[in-house]
C-alpha cells in the first residue's frame, strides 16, 4: 500500500508547543544533530584513522583521531592526564581534568601538536587558533572507570547492570566552539556541506571523543595485565556513550537565538505534521512503530534519575508507553489518517513526556518524508535582526497581543512572577540566576524575560502618540530589544518561549533539555533545577562499524539486549 497525503494537518500552535513544561519533555528524534551527522558519515562513506596514540601505562599522553570526508579531514587531538581524585570536578571553575581535547581543521603536524599541548590542557587559561574548531574537556566516571579497567584486565567483561546504570566512562563538562578562546568562528566553516546543519562541529568532536575513550580504557586494561586483558564485547561496548554535565550557562541560549530556535522547532513540527497528514500507512511502517515502542519502553526502564521532578516524569512515561503499546494492539492503522488519529488519542491520553516521545517515534519510519528538513535547521540570524521602523505602532500592538497574550494576562506586580533575575557572573562571564527579592541583582539584570518586557512595552505602545515603530523606538529605546523580538516572532512563530522565564516556579532544566534533545541527547538526569547530566551517542556504532552497521536506528536499545 502506497502512502498518500490527501489532507494537510497544520503544525501545532506555537502557544502549545513553546510552553516550558512541554519543551522540557522533548526527546531526540530523526532530526537531532547527532543523527544527521552519522547519516552523513554512512552515505558519504567517511573513513577514520588513528595516526597517533602515544599514551603511557599511567594513561598520560596524546593521541590523534582523524575523520576523512569527501572534501575535508578533521582531527581530534586528545591529551590524557593522570588527575588526582581530589581535583576531579564537573564545575565550570575546575582547572584540571582527566582528558582535554580540541578538534583540528585538517591533520596536525608536530608543531601543531606541541603548540596545542601547551594550551589545550589549560582550557580557558590557554589559547587555541583559527586552525582549531572547538575545545573540550572530560572527567572519568568515578563509578565505572576503575571497574571496567579491572574487569577487562582480569579477562572479564564489565558488569552489564553497572554499564546500564551509568552509561558512560567519561563525561564532558564543556564543548566550546564558535570562536571561543581563539577557535575558528562558525562563519569559517558553515558553508561546508558537513557543517551546514547546526552544531555539527561539536557533534563530530564528541563522537571522536567517545571513540578515544573506549580505546583508552581497553589500552589501560592491557597495560595493567597484558597476559589476561580482553577488549569489551562489541555489543556491550556500544552501550557506552559520552556523558555530559550541562549547567545554567546554556539555558539562555534559546532566548538569545530566537530565529535559530524557530528553525529547530519548526523543522520538528513540520515533520510531525507531514506524518500526521498521511491518509494511509503500510504494514511495514506499522510494525516498525510497534517495534520502536517496545524498545522505547526498554529505554524508559533503563533511564534513571534521583531528581523528584524527573522521577515523576519517568513514571508517567513508562505508564504512557505501556498504554500506547496496549492501544496499538487493536487500533486500525492502515487507513483513515491513522497517525493523525493516533496523535489525537495521545493528546488526550498521555502526559507531556509521553506525547513528545510519541512525536519522536512517529517520525522514525518516515526518513524519506522528513530527513530533508535537517539542513534547514540552521539560520542566518543577522537576516532577522534589523528592526522594521516603517511598521505602524498599531501593527506592533496587534503582534504583541497575539504572541504575548499570556504575558499581558500575567500580574507582574505579584512578587512570585518576577522572583528571579538573570545576570552575568563576574568570575566566569557566564549567565547565572539569582533571587530578586533577597539579592541586590536588579541593576545587573539581563534582558531574558520577554514576557514581562513585552507587557512593559505594550503599556507604552498604548500611551505613545506617534505612528511608526521607528518613532516609538527613538522615544523608548529601552524597548528596542522587545520590538525586535516581536517582529521576529511575527514571521517566525516558534521563535519565542511563551512562558515566564523569571517566575518563582521556573525550572531552567526545561530550557536545557529542549536544546539538548536537538543535539540528540538521551537519559536526562537533572541534578538540581539548574544543571543536568545526559548521555550522548549511547548505542551508536563506532567508526569501524559504520560500514556494516545501521547508522540511524541506534538511539533506542536493541530489543534483544539482555537485562
Amino acid at each position: 500500500m502506497e502512502e498518500t497525503q490527501v489532507t494537510t494537518v497544520a503544525p501545532r500552535d506555537p502557544a502549545t508547543v513553546m510552553q516550558l513544561a512541554r519543551m522540557g519533555s522533548l526527546h531526540q528524534c530523526r532530526l537531532s544533530f547527532m543523527r544527521q551527522l552519522l547519516r552523513r558519515f554512512k552515505s558519504e562513506n567517511w573513513h577514520f584513522g588513528v595516526p597517533m596514540f602515544d599514551i603511557d601505562a599511567r594513561g598520560v599522553g596524546r593521541a590523534v583521531y582523524t575523520a576523512h570526508g569527501p572534501q575535508n579531514s578533521y582531527s581530534l587531538v586528545a591529551f590524557s592526564h593522570d588527575l588526582p581524585p581530589e581535583l576531579r570536578s564537573d564545575r565550570v571553575i575546575a582547572t584540571a581534568w582527566d582528558a582535554t581535547f580540541t578538534l583540528f581543521d585538517g591533520i596536525p603536524d608536530k608543531a601543531d601538536l606541541d603548540r596545542l599541548e601547551q594550551n589545550v590542557p589549560l582550557q580557558e587559561a590557554g589559547r587555541i587558533s583559527e586552525k582549531e574548531l572547538s575545545l573540550a574537556r572530560a572527567n572519568r566516571s568515578v563509578r565505572l572507570w576503575d571497574h571496567v579497567v579491572s574487569r577487562l584486565a582480569a579477562g572479564q567483561q564489565p558488569d552489564a547492570q553497572k554499564v546500564r546504570e551509568v552509561g558512560y566512562l567519561m563525561r564532558t563538562t564543556a564543548v566550546y566552539g564558535s570562536g571561543k578562546f581563539g577557535a575558528a568562528d562558525r562563519e569559517a566553516t558553515c558553508a561546508r556541506p558537513e557543517f551546514q546543519a547546526p552544531f555539527q562541529v561539536e557533534m563530530l568532536h564528541v563522537y571522536l571523543i567517545r571513540t578515544f575513550v573506549m580505546d583508552l580504557v581497553e589500552f589501560m586494561a592491557h597495560q595493567r595485565n597484558p597476559a589476561t586483558a580482553v577488549p569489551i564485547d562489541p555489543a556491550l561496548r556500544r552501550q557506552f556513550g559520552i556523558g555530559n554535565s550541562t549547567g545554567l550557562g546554556m539555558a539562555p541560549f534559546l532566548l538569545n537565538h530566537p530565529a535559530l530556535l524557530h528553525s529547530w522547532i519548526n523543522a520538528r513540527e513540520t515533520a510531525l505534521a507531514r506524518v500526521r497528514s498521511l491518509s494511509t500507512a503500510t504494514i511495514a511502517e506499522i510494525d516498525t512503530l510497534r517495534h520502536l515502542i517496545r524498545r522505547a519502553r526498554r529505554n524508559a526502564q533503563d533511564w534513571v534519575s534521583e531528581h523528584l521532578v524527573q522521577i515523576d516524569k519517568l513514571d508517567a512515561l513508562r505508564s504512557d508507553l505501556q498504554a500506547l503499546e496496549a492501544h496499538l494492539k487493536d487500533a486500525d492503522l492502515l487507513t483513515n489518517a491513522p497517525w493523525d488519529r493516533l496523535w489525537l488519542w495521545g493528546e488526550a491520553a498521555l502526559s507531556l513526556e509521553g506525547q513528545e516521545q510519541l512525536a519522536s517515534l512517529l517520525l522514525e519510519p518516515y526518513g524519506h518524508l522528513v530527513d530533508d528538513l535537517g539542513p534547514g535547521m540552521a539560520s542566518d540570524e543577522t537576516a532577522h535582526w534589523r528592526i522594521d521602523g516603517a511598521m505602524s505602532v498599531g501593527q506592533l500592538r496587534t503582534i504583541t497581543e497575539d504572541v504575548y497574550r499570556w504575558a499581558l494576562d500575567t500580574d507582574w506586580s505579584d512578587p512570585a512572577a518576577i522572583a528571579r533575575v538573570w545576570y552575568i557572573s563576574e568570575a566566569k562571564l557566564e549567565p547565572r540566576l539569582g533571587e530578586r527579592h533577597s539579592e541586590p541583582l536588579t541593576p545587573y539584570e539581563q534582558p531574558l524575560c520577554p514576557g514581562r518586557d513585552s507587557a512593559l512595552m505594550y503599556k507604552d505602545l498604548h500611551r505613545f502618540g506617534g505612528e511608526t515603530v521607528a518613532a516609538f523606538a527613538l522615544h523608548h529605546p529601552e524597548h528596542r530589544h522587545m520590538v525586535r523580538r516581536a517582529q521576529i516572532t511575527a514571521h517566525l512563530p516558534y521563535a519565542e518561549i511563551r512562558d515566564n522565564t523569571i517566575g518563582a516556579d521556573l525550572l531552567p532544566i526545561d530550557m536545557l533539555r529542549a536544546k539538548l534533545s536537538f543535539f540528540g541527547a538521551c537519559h536526562f538526569d537533572p541534578r538540581s533545577d539548574r544543571w543536568v547530566r545526559i548521555n550522548m551517542y549511547k548505542h551508536a556504532p563506532f567508526p569501524a562499524e559504520l560500514g556494516e552497521a545501521e547508522a540511524d536506528d541506534w538511539t533506542l536499545p536493541p530489543q534483544g539486549t539482555s537485562r
